[in-house]
């Protein structure tokens, strides 16, 4: 009986070998031919999931979408700059680029009439007249924070518009010298850009 467990053992360790080898030769054959492979499963959940992360719910969404101002800008707000009622704003982009204007809180909006005229002749230079040019930005004014831009008047009074910021003049908004009256329509309709 002995003998009989000895052998039956050999012999399932003989067919174990054997099933080995088939398997081993089996996977060999299936380089050669290839089967499809078994696609993984998702459930149901996990497909909501991610149909949840990939598609907003309409009702989340904001009702109308954000300004280019909005994403692509850092608001600054410069309250009575070097005087009282002489709000500003500098609307900074993540490359350095400035971009300064009156904030809605001015003075200047709350004259009777409005703003009537936007002049840039300023100091030495008119500041319309600035033409920068290259990469280096070559004829670019620089200014410090309190170096005045723009005159800006109204019926009754005129205002100087400053910098806020240090850096250099590579534009300014030449809509405003033809149609002063766009920064009463609309606030915040830039002055000027700086670098």
């Amino acid at each position: 009986m002995n003998e009989k467990i000895v052998d039956d053992t050999n012999s399932r360790q003989g067919a174990d070998q054997n099933n080995d080898r088939t398997a081993h030769s089996g996977s060999c054959s299936s380089s050669k031919s290839s089967p499809t492979q078994p696609q993984p499963e998702y459930s149901v959940t996990e497909d909501e999931e991610l149909k949840r992360l990939l598609l907003p719910n309409v009702h989340d969404l904001p009702l109308t979408p954000p300004s280019a101002i909005q994403s692509n800008f850092v608001t600054y707000f410069a309250p009575d700059f070097m005087k009282p009622g002489h709000d500003q704003y500098v609307h900074r982009h993540p490359n350095g680029l400035c971009v300064i204007g009156l904030a809605p809180t001015h003075v200047a909006f709350k004259d009777k009439g409005g703003i009537t005229d936007v002049d840039f002749n300023i100091g030495k230079s008119d500041r319309s007249g600035i033409k920068v040019t290259g990469k280096r930005k070559k004829n670019a004014q620089h200014f410090e924070s309190n170096t005045a831009l723009c005159k800006v008047c109204t019926s009754d009074d005129s205002y100087i518009v400053r910098c806020c910021v240090k850096g250099s003049l590579l534009e300014v908004n030449e809509g405003l010298i033809k149609k002063p009256e766009l920064l009463n329509l609309s606030v915040g309709i830039s002055i000027m850009s700086v670098l």
